[in-house]
């Protein structure tokens, strides 16, 4: 079972992110969308929508350099652990305050009314929950790790570049603390329903967004 959570199932992630993607791109194009619901409500998403990207992109960054980047190679550069956890913690936590007030806001304007509740698929519905699980689990992980007690550099790190270079070691995972393995699962949940969701309109950022026509609504 291990070797099927920390090895088996990531690739199964992986594979649906970008075989599932590719295939949707390719023979579904004209459904490659965010769905925009400007038209029904705009004047909380104004303020959702914008904040939530924005947090969001904050965090990703996070994630790419807090994983991707081995801990070895910010300490060459003189930033030691201690200083490096002190960044991530305010800053981090920080993004993280911004990003779960957006994705609440989000949820209101999605949930809190008739007519955008009728406009909401299933898929709107588990990506919500997943993307939540994912987002609350990544935020507390965060806050209860103020202490700097678990350096996940050394462990889910790690163990993320095994995998990318094909040669994983799940043993890494074993002992990690239960919100971060909880985590973990949580991104693979939303990467396997990526492909199937709204979620896919974000690769088309940069490549196709920022040259694109915009979307012009007009009052009645």
């Amino acid at each position: 079972m291990s070797e099927f959570v920390w090895v088996a199932l990531p690739y199964i992630a992986f594979t649906f992110l970008i075989i599932g993607s590719a295939v949707r791109y390719t023979v579904s194009e004209r459904n490659w969308t965010t769905k925009s619901s400007q038209f029904l409500e705009k004047k909380q998403l104004r303020i959702a929508g914008p904040l939530f990207h924005f947090a969001l992109l904050l965090v990703f960054l996070g994630h790419v350099g807090g994983i991707l980047v081995p801990q070895e190679v910010t300490e060459m550069v003189g930033v030691d652990e201690h200083l490096y956890h002190a960044g991530a913690l305010y800053i981090g936590g920080l993004a993280g305050i911004l990003l779960v007030v957006g994705f609440l806001l989000l949820m209101k304007r999605r949930f809190g009314t008739s007519y955008m509740k009728v406009n909401t698929s299933s898929m709107d519905v588990w990506l919500f929950a997943f993307l939540g699980i994912t987002i609350l689990t990544g935020f507390l992980g965060t806050m209860m790790n103020a202490d700097g007690a678990f350096n996940y550099r050394a462990y889910i790190g790690p163990w993320f570049r095994s995998l990318l270079i094909m040669q994983p070691q799940p043993e890494l995972m074993l002992n990690i603390p239960p919100i971060f393995k909880a985590h973990m699962l949580s991104w693979m949940i939303v990467c396997i329903i990526f492909p199937f969701s709204r979620l896919v309109h974000c690769l088309s950022f940069p490549f196709r967004y920022l040259n694109r026509s915009a979307i012009v609504y007009r009052k009645r």
